[in-house]
């Protein structure tokens, strides 16, 4: 995945830019609903977060530029075991697909 520049509204607390509260791509705005991780390299601060919804975001706060960038991301899973369907043949028999 390529970095991508995204817009991101923050909490500043005693610092500027403590931790990021809503998420806006293109014309789309995702309140954060946790930040699950938060790590520090020089210059840098990254931050894992979940949105509503349940989609997962990885962030990057550049500090010196005051840029943020998705670096990547994880779709929610919204079922791990599709419920069956029955389908029916030509045959009018039935049999059970995922």
């Amino acid at each position: 995945m390529h970095e991508r520049l995204v817009r991101v509204e923050c909490y500043s607390g005693y610092r500027a830019d403590e931790s990021p509260r809503m998420l806006i791509l293109a014309s789309r705005t995702l309140e954060i609903a946790s930040i699950e991780d938060r790590w520090y390299s020089p210059g840098e601060t990254y931050f894992r977060v979940s949105v509503t919804g349940g989609d997962r975001y990885v962030l990057r706060h550049q500090e010196a530029q005051d840029v943020w960038s998705l670096v990547g991301y994880r779709a929610a899973v919204v079922g791990q075991f599709p419920e069956m369907r029955p389908l029916v043949r030509s045959d009018g028999l039935e049999r059970k697909l995922p």
